[in-house]
């Protein structure tokens, strides 16, 4: 029943087919591009081309060109002042995740930094290490530099200490990883990203967040614990832990508890009041600079034993290559270090282009990346992508383009030069703590397990298997196997989609799934079924399957069935016991007909029914002679919707022709609607149709076909009230003759149903 006030549209227009409506409206010729075209196009340099490789390669000249003095200056100061310290503090804490000494932290926040202000795309967000990155950096340091036994057997170790080869390890990774990201880069993939799901990402880094909080208890417990990597690393590293923890020093596990609550109370108070703060209150720099204070004023290296950062160096170290046998022992991981710093990186970029309004190139981001990691790893830098909370940061403090991204750096180069003295008392539970308060938001996403799982199981299958698989493999396996869960997860998906039987919901031309709606009308033998996914060679089986159970019946067996009938229907007539009369087959032999042995090629079962040499066609639904017995086929006509369908495979056009075949060979008219247009391109290239299976049979629509096929198989109007006929406003004109031989010059007539 109509809704009162409801809108309503009327359409009329001639019913067609894919091959008449292809006659009556001429397309737009497009000559298509060939591999060497695109080749040459390439290629092609010319001025404005130039120019805007330049500007593409160095987005810093698009923003500058556009940069407001007054209205952002201001801004970017006091973003950058702020960043600044909240760098500082991360990239000591950091780099104990890399486990290297902590002023290595303050290169990873300097030097990546002045490159990606030429290179990178977006404004927002704040280059430089990154614990999940660290973590995954200090995987590879303890295998190849142990804290216990020897180092592994690598050229260029000679004659350096432990502390030296940890970072020449960490900077050759980084340096690899660099390579890696700018190839990448150059090579145009950046949609590689695309692989990695938010689903996916979320439980990786959930996974992350968990190493990284039990890489910490160590310093938070003041205990000593050797490194540990590898599968199950963190079953290992816990058990020591556990072994020891009536060791611990329980001053640092003061200071840590204290630093924890103090930052978590500000954090939250910033979070609830930040519309009416102008910056949030930078807790961590505080917290820091009162525990640094008084570790000084009260000795607490010598009084209580704890771990301190110790001297750290004024300036920076001279420039060294990496080392190439790292390379070959390193690429394996390198690779999901790539990774992970891109699309973690580009992920928040992204968030912060769509709240600010401009875009980023994710190939250029890859180059800034591989060439901020390659330049700041030959300075003994490490790999480098962007914290959420520093981000953060930088984006709520006012910050408007990577100008407080380079303030940032100025104040780290400051820290570096002239006062990194003044952080020696700090101890390293402060970094620990520190470290482990901004793990909150990542290890806050476990609650979207419960809303993953109502929604969409597929992706919280995805969640977990990546979460507990990268917690007990280490990061870079479980990387991977997350990757092959969520490929098996969209795999799964495709090959065993949700097909449907469609019907008509009563006065309209929508259809929709028969087992959803209660107001429907189903004409009697037409039979709609719907496939929700591409056809290739992984489920074109599953695709014959749902069909037949759909239809009810397997078309090759009631094809076989027939034509063994036919058979047997000819040898009873040559030997007399059986006659054709007016009221059909009479059988004139005494006993039940016995079924013959026919030796004659089996393969002829499978080909269309022959009645030659027969009194008359024989109706397969009417009453057969005695003892023959044929299944029946209760309808007469099958509308494929694909409008789902976007490509078909080779396999897929073999075995959807075998189908259409065994369905037109049992009488079955078969009509595929909404077709895409390439799909109908690829049938024709491929030499899909021939006598039996015609373009004839492809509709513009699924209200097409069927109008077309009420027209030709009209139901007795007195088996349905007008109640249960198909209504619709829709005034159908089509020219004298049939539907499939259009004749442009015949009169019109017109026909509702």
């Amino acid at each position: 029943m109509m809704r009162p006030g409801a809108k309503q549209y009327v359409v009329a227009r001639p019913l067609y087919s894919e091959k008449s409506f292809a006659e009556e409206h001429q397309k737009v010729y497009r000559q298509r591009k060939t591999m060497l075209d695109h080749v040459k196009q390439y290629f092609t340099c010319d001025a404005k081309r130039a120019k805007n490789a330049a500007l593409s390669l160095l987005p810093v000249i698009g923003w500058l060109k556009v940069y407001q003095f007054k209205e952002w200056l201001l801004s970017d100061i006091v973003s950058g002042i702020s960043t600044g310290l909240v760098a500082v503090l991360q990239g000591l804490a950091y780099c104990l995740l890399a486990s290297l000494p902590p002023w290595y932290g303050l290169f990873a926040a300097f030097f990546p930094v002045i490159i990606y202000f030429f290179l990178g795309t977006s404004r927002h967000i704040s280059v430089g290490p990154f614990p999940v990155l660290c973590l995954m950096i200090g995987s590879v340091v303890t295998r190849l530099v142990p804290d216990e036994g020897p180092p592994f057997n690598i050229t260029g170790f000679e004659g350096l200490t432990r502390d030296e080869q940890r970072v020449l390890v960490a900077s050759s990774v980084s340096f690899l990883a660099g390579i890696m990201q700018l190839a990448m880069g150059i090579l145009q993939v950046g949609f590689v990203v695309m692989y990695l799901s938010d689903t996916l990402v979320s439980g990786f880094t959930t996974a992350a967040a968990i190493h990284i909080l039990v890489s910490q208890l160590k310093f938070i417990l003041g205990l000593q614990v050797q490194g540990i990597s590898g599968p199950l690393s963190i079953i290992y590293t816990l058990e020591i832990i556990f072994n020891n923890i009536t060791s611990s020093n329980v001053c640092d596990v003061v200071i840590s508890l204290v630093i924890m609550v103090m930052v978590l109370i500000v954090k939250e108070l910033n979070e609830r009041f930040k519309s009416k703060l102008p910056v949030p209150i930078p807790i961590e720099v505080i917290m820091t600079v009162i525990a640094c204070g008084v570790s000084y004023a009260f000795d607490f290296k010598t009084i209580y034993g704890i771990d301190v950062v110790g001297h750290i160096p004024k300036g920076y170290e001279s420039p060294m290559p990496p080392n190439l046998h790292i390379f070959q022992e390193t690429a394996v991981e390198a690779f999901p270090m790539a990774i992970v710093g891109f699309a973690v990186a580009f992920s928040v970029a992204k968030i912060y282009s769509i709240k600010h309004d401009y875009t980023i190139d994710g190939n250029q981001e890859l180059i800034a990346f591989g060439v901020s990691n390659i330049f700041g790893a030959s300075f003994k830098s490490f790999a480098a992508s962007t914290a959420l909370s520093r981000s953060a940061v930088q984006e709520s403090t006012g910050g408007k383009t990577q100008l407080a991204s380079l303030l940032s750096a100025l104040i780290v180069m400051i820290v570096t030069l002239a006062i990194g003295f003044l952080l020696e008392p700090l101890p390293k539970s402060v970094l620990g703590a520190v470290v482990i308060v901004n793990l909150k938001g990542m290890l806050m996403q476990f609650r979207d397990v419960p809303y993953l799982w109502r929604r969409d199981k597929p992706d919280c299958v995805v969640w977990l298997g990546t979460c507990f698989a990268a917690v007990l493999l280490g990061l870079d396996l479980g990387l991977a196997a997350g990757l092959g869960v969520e490929l098996i997860s969209v795999v799964f998906r495709t090959q065993f989609p949700r097909c449907s039987v469609l019907v008509n919901i009563k006065g309209t031309d929508i259809y929709k799934d028969r087992k959803d709606y209660i107001d429907i009308y189903e004409p009697e033998g037409v039979k709609i079924f719907r496939i929700p996914s591409p056809i290739f060679f992984a489920n074109i089986e599953f695709f014959r399957t749902k069909l037949v159970e759909a239809i009810g019946f397997n078309p090759l067996r009631v094809l076989r069935k027939r034509n063994k009938a036919l058979r047997m229907i000819r040898k009873l007539l040559k030997k007399g016991d059986l006659q054709w009369t007016s009221r059909g087959f009479l059988n004139t032999s005494c006993g039940p007909i016995e079924e013959l042995e026919d030796e004659s090629n089996t393969e002829e079962l499978d080909l269309p029914t022959d009645f030659k040499d027969l009194p008359v066609r024989i109706d397969w639904n009417a009453e057969l002679p005695t003892d023959i017995i044929v299944p029946r086929v209760e309808f007469h006509s099958l509308i494929l919707d694909f409008a789902a369908v976007s490509f078909l495979d080779i396999s897929a056009l073999k075995g959807l022709k075998t189908m259409l075949k065994e369905l037109i060979r049992v009488e079955v008219e078969v009509y595929i609607v909404a077709c895409d247009h390439y799909i109908l391109e690829k049938l024709h290239d491929c030499c899909f149709f021939d006598d039996e299976v015609q373009p004839s049979m492809f509709f513009l629509t699924l209200h097409d076909a069927m109008l077309h096929i009420l027209e030709i198989h009209p139901e007795p109007t007195e088996k349905i009230s007008d109640n249960e006929k198909i209504i619709t406003t829709v005034t159908v004109h089509h020219p004298g003759g049939t539907l499939r031989s259009r004749d442009k010059n015949a009169p019109e007539r017109e026909t509702r149903f």
